[in-house]
């Protein structure tokens, strides 16, 4: 039994996803949820009480996996200047990534103020992942310098989304380049 409810419960997430994905927020509804998973409508509800929940489990479930691969590149650099570029370009990467597109969809949305504290909680422990590289380099407030850096990375990544007259490699180089000329400066 709790086998088939965990099946179940990542069914309706990877559904989410897709709606996500696809239509962004308003797509995701019960009735679409239960048509892709052909659950009744009534069952969704056993599983989420409201399209929040959905939300906040998405987040906790898809954002750790997400925030691996960007650790996970930093990791493999050799310099704190590497760790900033990879911080970035990771994170470029990822955005084509239905977890991704999932996530960007739902922070934009209508969210309960439980669901937009996860949110904000995940992007912090991202910005967290870059401060050491940063104080490393110099920087006096690297704490500031990484919630910048992220906002370079965010307008980026709001560019790739909305399909910009560049490319997306185009957006990446710009990214890194104003990342590390604004970190060289400290």
């Amino acid at each position: 039994m709790a086998e088939h409810r965990t099946m179940q419960r990542a069914a309706l997430l990877d559904a989410a996803r897709s709606l996500l994905s696809e239509g962004g927020t308003e797509a995701l509804t019960f009735p679409a949820l239960a048509e892709r998973t052909g659950l009744a409508r009534s069952s969704v509800y056993e599983y989420f009480r409201s399209r929040a929940a959905v939300v906040e489990e998405l987040c906790a479930v898809d954002f750790p996996v997400w925030a691996a691969e960007v650790e996970a590149a930093m990791a493999a650099a050799d310099t704190a200047e590497g760790k900033v570029e990879a911080y970035v370009r990771r994170q470029l990467e990822l955005v084509g990534d239905r977890r991704h597109r999932a996530v960007v969809a739902i922070s934009a949305s209508e969210l309960d103020d439980g669901a937009r504290e996860k949110i904000r909680a995940a992007h912090g422990g991202l910005v967290a992942m870059i401060v050491e590289a940063l104080g490393e380099l110099g920087h006096q407030h690297p704490r500031l310098a990484a919630m910048l850096l992220q906002g370079v990375v965010d307008a980026a990544v709001r560019r790739i989304e909305l399909g910009a007259a560049e490319e997306p490699p185009a957006i990446a180089e710009a990214a890194v380049s104003m990342a590390l000329r604004g970190v060289r400066g400290a």
